[in-house]
């Protein structure tokens, strides 16, 4: 009988063991499906000045063919705070998290986590650790550059205002950026008194291509233990022409497809000339004659035989524009071969 009861409770914490375990490795193998789509398994702000504006971005790719969504977002510390740019993503499609540290209300060393809990195709959860150290003797005013919108081919300037509380030695070496256009430069304003002050001037070059602009310039201060403290800049800068087409859809090989191309100037313009990269006989446009603001023209496309993704460069010339402007047409050719 006492053989009998320890060989049943054996098998009762030997069946239990296993179900606990079937059960990790479910909700392991949940988090690893969502683990697959983003690019960062952990988030170090580093050595951040006070007041300055610290974000990060988790880009997320729905690499999956079934549609994924974000049910919440949320850290476990208020230093932290995550907002997706979109709680849907379809296949292929990407977005990001942004997430920020409170440089105001918290100091030092902060921990935290990102938990992003997604309901689609199925639940999971995903953590990815933060860290930051908010450095108390350093403060940025404003937090970080925000250019705004500007337009492309003009030369933008902005000022930060940093203080320094510490040393009456203490020095701002250069200003880093890994972009040749995006430059910075500091100007010494006091010293004395354990304190120190300087302007930094951060300048976006005309030459700077349209889109979104989201740089970290490094300050390097000599500073044995934190020489480097980043400043995120951050602008849009918009061209004078832009255009913009819809997908061309599922197409069939030989039907034609036609879809309207909507190009904007910031004043009058003329299209003189359109051309395409490879399907010079698939392609067929009516150019707009006169000058305008929009212009809204046909492009009709032919698909060729062969099934699969379809993607067409066209250029358009501009008079007076020394920089030519492009577009992409995309789509997907179906294969109707029989077997």
């Amino acid at each position: 009988m006492f053989t009998n009861t320890i060989t049943r409770e054996t098998l009762r914490l030997g069946l239990c063991a296993a179900l606990l375990s079937l059960t990790a490795a479910a909700q392991a193998q949940q988090t690893n499906w969502a683990e697959k789509m983003v690019n960062k398994k952990s988030i170090d702000f580093g050595v951040i000045a006070r007041g300055s504006h610290s974000s990060f971005r988790v880009v997320i790719t729905n690499i999956y063919k079934e549609t994924v969504h974000i049910s919440d977002v949320r850290t476990t510390c208020g230093c932290s705070a995550g907002k997706p740019s979109k709680r849907t993503l379809l296949s292929r499609e990407t977005g990001f998290i942004e997430v920020t540290m409170d440089t105001r209300k918290f100091t030092r060393r902060k921990d935290s986590n990102l938990i992003v809990t997604f309901d689609k195709p199925l639940l999971a959860e995903l953590r990815i650790p933060i860290t930051a150290y908010i450095r108390t003797d350093v403060v940025f005013e404003p937090g970080f550059v925000n250019f705004g919108k500007i337009d492309q081919g003009t030369e933008s300037k902005r000022k930060v205002t940093i203080s320094y509380a510490g040393r009456d030695d203490w020095q701002i070496k250069e200003v880093r950026s890994k972009n040749k256009n995006v430059a910075g430069k500091v100007v010494e304003t006091s010293r004395g008194n354990g304190r120190v002050g300087y302007d930094l001037f951060i300048s976006l070059a005309p030459s700077v291509p349209a889109g979104v602009i989201r740089e970290r310039l490094m300050l390097i201060t000599d500073d044995a233990k934190s020489p480097q403290v980043p400043i995120l800049v951050e602008g849009r800068v918009e061209a004078d022409i832009t255009v913009t087409i819809s997908p061309l859809g599922k197409l069939i090989p030989g039907k034609e497809k036609t879809i309207n191309v909507v190009v904007r100037g910031k004043e009058p313009f003329e299209i003189k000339a359109i051309k395409c990269e490879t399907s010079e006989n698939t392609f067929k446009v009516r150019l707009p004659k006169k000058a305008a603001k929009v212009h809204v023209f046909p492009l009709t496309v032919t698909p060729p035989n062969k099934p699969g993704p379809f993607k067409e460069t066209f250029t358009l010339t501009v008079p007076g524009r020394p920089n030519a402007v492009t577009f992409i047409a995309t789509g997907q050719i179906a294969d109707t071969t029989t077997k």
